[in-house]
């Protein structure tokens, strides 16, 4: 009596599926950045904190390849890269609400939070100013436009515990 062999298929993993899709190499170190960042939507990232958080007894990732690799991802879109008041880069999984609505970073904890329910009255006004200022732009000649609505502050939970802190110091 012979046996019947029967074949499971694998589901493609969702990073290499991306990374495909976006025509970049599916390298370990890419499957590992855009992993983590896509396991942690809600915070950006400097490049030393990225390193220091992708950096184990398992996993080495030397500055120059995160640089470069950051940067591709970013290019494509799997990636948003924003600077902050003190001039600092950080990056975050591209959110599918940032590129149509405004965004709250955190000064204190760098979490940033798409606005789409606080906001969600004025939506149609806003998505109307981008549109009008991008096409102005246009008219005038720039090119490769994109519309980015950053409103920076103190998260209300930062705000608590800098209140809580202060509270607490004799």
């Amino acid at each position: 009596m012979a046996l019947a062999c029967s074949t499971v298929a694998v589901p493609p993993d969702p990073i290499d599926v991306l990374l495909s899709a976006h025509g970049l190499r599916r390298t370990g170190a890419a499957r590992l950045v855009l992993g983590w960042l896509l396991a942690n939507p809600d915070t950006s990232y400097t490049h030393a904190q990225l390193q220091a958080a992708l950096t184990d007894s398992t996993h080495s990732l030397d500055r120059v390849t995160l640089y470069r690799l950051i940067d591709r991802l970013t290019q494509v879109g799997l990636l948003l890269c924003r600077v902050d008041r003190q001039r600092v880069r950080r990056y975050q999984a591209m959110p599918a609400s940032v590129k149509a609505m405004p965004h709250f970073e955190c000064q204190s904890c760098h979490r940033d939070s798409p606005l789409v329910g606080a906001l969600q009255a004025n939506a149609l006004d806003l998505e109307l100013a981008a549109q009008n200022a991008l096409q102005a732009l246009q008219a005038l000649g720039y090119q490769g436009l994109s519309f980015d609505l950053a409103l920076r502050g103190v998260c209300a939970d930062c705000a608590i515990a800098a209140a809580g802190a202060r509270q607490s110091t004799p």
